[in-house]
Parts: C-alpha cells; structure tokens; sequence
C-alpha cells in the first residue's frame, strides 16, 4: 500500500510522551464533510490526543481539503475503512483509539470527558450520538442509541447469549489498542464496527455514557443504512456480516474458554429478526416458525415489558398484514426518527 504523508508523526520531537487517545479520521470521497469532522477534533485542543487522517484513495477532493487543514494525514490506495484504520492504527503509539468516520464530528469537550472515564481497566468506552442532516442541523428525536451509564463486564452474558448488544454507530466507540488489534484478523469484511464490538466486554470493563458526545450525520451516502427505505441486497448483508462475524466471535471466545457458551448463529435474535425483515421486504410470507422463534427470543430477553410488548405487536401484525403494508410497517420501523403508534398506524394505512 503506497501512502503519501502530509505531515508525518516523524517529523515531531523525540522523547515526547505516547498521547492517551488517538482519534484516526478514515475518509474516501467525504470532501464536503472532513474539515468539519477535523475541525470538531483540532478545536478542542488536547495536546494529549494525537489526531490522524486517512485518505483512502478518494476520487474527489478530499485529499486537497485535508491537507488544507494542515494536520497529519496520509493518503493511501482504496482499500476500504478496515485497511485504512489499520494504516493509522500503524502511526500511532496511543493506548486508545476512537475511529471517526469522515461525515460525523465529535462535540465540544468530549475528549475531556472520554479521557476522563480511561484507564487500563477499560476495553471499550461508549457514548450516544446526535444525529444531523447533511447541513448539519439536528434531527428531531432521541440520540442514538439510548445508554445507560455504568461501568462493568455485564456486557458478556448478553454477548454469549443473543451475540449483540446495544452499541452505537462507529464514531461511537472508544477501543483499548488490543481490541482493536482484532482488525488484522477480519478478512470478510471492510468495515470495522463488527467483532471489536462484541469481542470487548471479554476484554475488560465495557464504560457506558449516556450523554452524547458526537453528532451523526444522516445522508443519502451512510454505508450503515440507516435512514434508508428497506433493501433486501442491504438485509442479505447484514445475515451474511453477522453469520461471519459470529464465526470468528466464536474462535475468538474459545481464547477465554467460554465459546461452548456461545448462542448458535441461526438462533440468535438479530439472525431471526433480520431473516424475518427479509421475508417481508423480498415479499415472501413469513414462515409461522420463525415469527414464533423470534418471539420466544423476544420475550426472552432483557427489554423492559413494554418494549416487549411493542416489538411484539410490531412482529405480529406485520406478519399477518398484506405485504405492502407489511413493507410500510417495516419501512416505518427501520426509519431514523421518533416512532409512535398514530405513526405506525399511518404508516401502514
């Protein structure tokens, strides 16, 4: 992989002190939302965070935007956000990494707050994100998701249990450096926000924050899919990208010799829920054993009572509505926005 540096680490003073927390900015063709992703770091001034950017062979001119920003960057063959951040991983020495995807920005003081809550006791830190527009205007509605704050390994059974748990988008997370030397490890994916995640809590205490402290942009261009209308191509991924990451979540739990503990794939409630979305947006009738297998899982889990109540009402009568309308139900509840039974209702008449 051929890189050009802008500024290099290199060039800085020896014997200066590792920073505590590197944040790597990995950005292909985002020219019109970079500076803004930089800027919401280098304006918080910490001479203690080390902030890198990747340009992963961008086609626009991204890689003329960053360079304006006179930061250390790098510029790199297109090769996806894993073979970038691996790249930047590479030029730092920090004990702790936050991967900000190039449309999104951290807010004011969070890295204050962040390093705060870091020690070598934690693997991953994690903190809900406001969503904006592509102006940059917040959306009406809660942050995502919706955290509790603690501080523990509790994160483990869930894990082992369902295979998930609830985590934000990217920008998100804060990883320990040996989590994220799992990356090297990927060879089916390109994305990063996969195994680290769910691999975490068997690597320390997992610190939840329930205040956000990043903004997430929502645009026509999110590789998540969040906010798009629902794709079949888009739900066979995520099956085939949990299916893979489970394998190698499973190889990696036997290193802590509790992979025999570990939910089967195809019982797993993202697998069900996600086979079920399928059915429905390919325009397939749901089999009647998989809406009750979901609901079992449902009912089995950790949601409060109404949350229960909710999804399973959800399930049932998109189950039994005409497809179309099933689709409209779905499409209303993959929607970015706040969500409520006129909604719903409205949604699907």
């Amino acid at each position: 992989m051929n890189a050009h540096p802008a500024r290099s680490a290199e060039e800085s003073p020896s014997g200066i002190k590792p920073p505590s927390l590197a944040i790597i900015i990995t950005c292909f063709n985002y020219e019109r939302y970079v500076s803004n992703a930089i800027r919401s770091i280098t304006s918080q001034s910490r001479d203690d965070c080390q902030l890198i950017v990747i340009d992963d062979g961008s086609t626009d001119t991204s890689w003329e935007v960053i360079r304006a920003e006179a930061v250390e960057a790098y510029r790199v063959e297109n090769g996806g956000a894993r073979a970038a951040c691996l790249y930047g991983i590479a030029k730092t020495q920090a004990p702790f990494l936050l991967f900000l995807d190039a449309d999104d920005e951290l807010a004011p003081g969070a890295l204050e707050t962040i390093l705060a809550h870091l020690d070598s006791g934690v693997a991953k830190l994690q903190f809900p994100l406001v969503r904006i527009d592509e102006h940059g205007a917040p959306i009406t509605g809660h942050p995502v998701p919706k955290l509790e704050r603690f501080r523990d390994g509790r994160l483990t059974n869930s894990v082992l249990r369902t295979g998930v748990y609830t985590s934000p988008p990217t920008s998100g997370n804060v990883f320990r450096r040996d989590v994220c030397e799992l990356l090297v490890e990927v060879d089916y994916e390109p994305w990063i926000d996969g195994v680290m995640l769910f691999a975490a809590p068997f690597y320390g205490d997992v610190v939840s924050l329930s205040e956000p402290l990043g903004r997430y942009r929502i645009h026509g261009r999110n590789d998540s899919g969040l906010g798009r209308a629902v794709d079949p191509q888009v739900l066979r991924r995520e099956l085939k990208r949990f299916v893979d990451r489970m394998r190698h979540l499973r190889q990696i739990l036997q290193r802590f010799d509790v992979a025999q503990n570990l939910v089967a794939t195809e019982e797993a409630y993202f697998y069900l829920e996600r086979s079920f979305y399928l059915a429905v947006a390919e325009g397939r009738e749901v089999p009647v054993a998989t809406t009750l297998r979901l609901l079992k899982k449902l009912w089995n889990g950790d949601n409060s009572l109404t949350t229960k109540c909710a999804l399973g009402g959800f399930l049932l009568l998109t189950a039994l509505l005409p497809n179309r309308r099933a689709q409209r139900s779905l499409s209303y509840r993959l929607d970015v926005g706040d969500r409520s039974m006129i909604g719903f209702l409205r949604a699907i008449l």
